[in-house]
């Protein structure tokens, strides 16, 4: 009996080989007692191309796809019945679990047989995963809580590139009992800790990573923003007072200062002797760095510039460091012969020797926070303190021996910007602290959902292991992915940055504008669904996500407000533009704009936008068109309403106040694209063929994931038809449970160093 199976229940029931292997999939098709039209479809598609089958098995096949005559319940149990008899498993990390497992069947009836690819298709098609299944046969379910298919090291790796061996380094500097976490609820205590920390840190040259040689550093940015992304692993406040101290008072020495500046100040701030305090935004101006009102006024006769707070809610706020700093640099009003110049930082000395305010500064703490409690964060107020002419940061605007105002850079708006531009780094950096603490959050949530077990409809096994429900994998498993993303962007945009031969900034000022917005965001929202993933446990300081979820949260603030910052993202997509947008100006924008966009429509027709197959939704080539289409009309869209604002009379002004929330979704849209797009280019250049793939792999979950979560703008344009929105939806469940059996390795990938954990729950 080598070609049919005679089930001994049922004597007229006869099985071949061929039917045989088919038959767990129409048992799971039929399970809901439903059949639906995309079931058929595919199913029939593929045994029709099934060359293994006999005419009779494809007609016998047919007839279970039915709807008016579907199978007997006395058929599906004996249909469960020989499955179960098998004595066969389920191996869920298997590539494709259903195929496998109808594979084992034939294999235990009949004899050993080749992967049938039709089989496959059908699984691959249908997004059918085992977590949707596997209660149906009474058959072992083969769980692995990980597999060693991948290695944590290579991706860790890949990741790292040339910096592997710096943050390798720096995680022995690490392990110094100094940075050993405990709860510490007095902010005293605390920040006194903190301190000591960065002080720490400075004796080890970390502070002056980004200094030139001659001021203690190796100039290398990129390594200081590795750097900066690790100290997070030990503690918010660490990376945030080591930020301000090193990347904000001493960056802003080295990026607006000349060599006077350096030579006076830099070295010293590096080694954290020199403590400062970066002093921009103020109480009552927020986002608005133009409009403050702190003023530095020259006096000629004395040489001076006097500093001036002129109203109680015109101080500097939420300023970190303000008190343990001996100086600030301030940004204020400068204020020359009359006349304003524009926002200017001025080195101003606050406290003396003895740590005592100087005449004229008046400090207050602004007390607990929701987080960063480690960093000593106060409001700073200016009554005609003097500082002298040369305190003047003076890199892109001067007061000669003269008495008179000198720039080379001679249009106010653009000098104004491109002193901001310097300080770009500060916003990749913090973006670069979210993305770690979104990092810790997912290792310490996916190493408790890999022991935590949790419900189960059969008494005699262990309950599951929370990572084997799919709602546990959909939670967890695109955050991971978008994690790699935004790990590969991150550093591209940073090494694009510290490129010196590339003096003009603004492209990359506006791309990180939207990525510092898009990440920090992402950052919040994965920790948030860690805590939840973890349940009452993720709700415990010890294990880390509480403090996590108070510190990144402020990070969707400062460096730019980030609704803000999308804003100046959208606006910088359209800066092509007239400065005032006049029609005019707009003419042969939107003309090239719409020629564009009708290229790209010609590919938007019934049969693309519900084009489901796999080649398809897993071909970069569709994310990148389905992004790039996205960007364009919401460009064009917004060209055509600022446009006809503006020729009915608006303001410029009012016309960009009207399409605010067009802008939100236009700065969103084109930095989900460009951070696609650089991680795309970047899995280019993988050499390793098996770690490629997985990275590719990650892409397309990312994408996929992005493409779902906006389903109703590209359903409203018509780009895809309901189908192609579920066969997305689909792929993204199908992906996450091919990645279960390597989702601890990939948390692993992140080369957070175990000693950086230390949540229990993770253990």
């Amino acid at each position: 009996m080598d070609r049919i199976l005679y089930f001994h229940t049922m004597k007229k029931n006869i099985y071949t080989l061929g039917v045989l292997q088919y038959i767990p999939f129409f048992y799971v098709i039929w399970s809901d007692g439903l059949l639906s039209a995309s079931e058929i479809n595919i199913t029939k598609t593929a045994f029709e191309k099934d060359a293994s089958l006999t005419t009779a098995d494809k007609k016998t096949l047919a007839g279970w796809l039915d709807k008016n005559n579907k199978p007997s319940s006395q058929e599906l149990k004996s249909w469960r019945t020989i499955i179960s008899n098998a004595a066969i498993k389920l191996v869920e990390h298997d590539a494709y679990p259903l195929a496998s497992l109808a594979k084992r069947l034939v294999a235990h009836y009949f004899s050993d047989t080749p992967e049938n690819k039709q089989l496959q298709h059908i699984e691959l098609n249908l997004g059918i995963q085992p977590n949707h299944y596997h209660h149906l046969f009474d058959v072992e379910v083969q769980h692995e809580a990980t597999s060693d298919y991948y290695n944590a090291k290579e991706l860790d790796a890949i990741l790292k590139g040339e910096f592997a061996a710096t943050v390798t380094k720096f995680h022995e500097v690490l392990k110094d009992p100094i940075y050993t976490w405990s709860i510490e609820r007095n902010k005293e205590k605390f920040r006194a800790t903190v301190l000591n920390q960065v002080k720490h840190l400075a004796a080890e040259n970390y502070g002056a990573m980004a200094y030139p040689n001659a001021y203690g550093g190796i100039e290398d940015m990129p390594a200081y923003a590795f750097i900066f992304e690790n100290i997070m692993y030990v503690d918010g406040s660490l990376a945030i007072k080591f930020g301000v101290q090193f990347g904000l008072f001493g960056g802003s020495i080295q990026k607006l200062g000349t060599k006077y500046h350096h030579d006076l100040y830099l070295a010293n701030a590096g080694k954290a002797e020199l403590l400062g305090c970066f002093a921009m935004t103020e109480t009552g101006h927020g986002s608005n760095v133009r409009g403050i009102k702190t003023t530095a006024t020259y006096q000629k006769e004395t040489d001076l510039i006097i500093l001036h707070t002129p109203g109680e809610n015109d101080n500097k706020e939420y300023i970190g460091n303000a008190l343990d700093a001996t100086m600030a640099s301030v940004f204020a009003q400068l204020i020359v012969n009359g006349k304003n110049e524009g926002v200017h930082a001025i080195l101003v000395p606050i406290r003396d020797k003895n740590h005592e305010l100087l005449p004229g500064v008046r400090i207050e703490d602004n007390g607990y926070k929701l987080g960063l409690n480690g960093v000593d964060n106060g409001k700073i107020w200016f009554n005609q303190v003097s500082v002298p002419r040369k305190n003047l940061l003076n890199k892109y605007g001067d007061i000669k021996e003269d008495g008179t105002y000198y720039s080379n850079i001679e249009n106010p708006n653009k000098r104004f910007f491109t002193m901001l531009g310097t300080l770009v780094g500060g916003r990749i950096c913090v973006a670069r602290a979210g993305l770690g603490g979104a990092k810790k959050a997912l290792t310490i949530a996916v190493k408790h959902a890999l022991k935590r077990r949790q419900f189960n409809d059969n008494k005699k096994i262990q309950e599951d292991l929370l990572m084997d429900y799919p709602s546990h994998q959909l939670r967890l498993t695109p955050p991971i992915a978008k994690a790699y993303v935004y790990d590969v962007t991150l550093q591209h945009i940073m090494k694009l940055y510290s490129d010196d031969t590339k003096t003009d900034k603004r492209e990359i000022e506006t791309q990180v504008a939207g990525l510092k917005s898009i990440i920090t965001w992402f950052a919040n929202d994965t920790i948030q669904e860690c805590r939840e993933a973890c349940g009452g446990k993720g709700y415990l300081i010890e294990n880390r996500i509480a403090d996590l979820k108070g510190d990144v949260d402020i990070f969707t603030t400062f460096e730019g407000d980030n609704n803000v910052l999308l804003q100046l993202a959208a606006k910088g997509v359209l800066s092509d533009f007239k400065a005032e947008f006049n029609s005019a100006g707009f003419a042969s924008v939107l003309k090239l704009l719409t020629s564009q966009l009708n290229d790209k429509l010609t590919t938007i027709n019934p049969i693309y936008s519900n084009k489901t197959d796999a080649e398809h939704l897993y071909n970069p080539k569709f994310h990148k068109h389905a992004f790039e289409y996205r960007t364009r009309r919401l460009t064009y869209t917004l060209a055509m309403r600022i446009r006809n604002y503006i020729k009915n009379g608006v303001p410029s002004y009012q016309a960009f106040l009207k399409v605010q929330t067009h802008l939100l979704a236009l700065g969103k849209a084109y930095s989900c694209q460009l951070s696609y797009e650089i991680y795309s280019t970047y899995t280019e250049t993988i050499t390793d063929e098996k770690n490629k793939i997985l990275f590719e792999q990650l892409g397309t979950l990312s994408a996929l994931h992005e493409i779902k979560a906006d389903a109703s703008w590209y359903l409203e344009q018509g780009y895809m038809g309901a189908s192609k929105s579920k066969a997305i939806k689909q792929r993204v469940e199908r992906i996450c449970t091919e990645l279960r059996p390597h989702i601890n390795v990939l948390v692993d990938g992140f080369g957070i160093p175990p000693h950086l954990i230390t949540a229990p729950i993770a253990k």
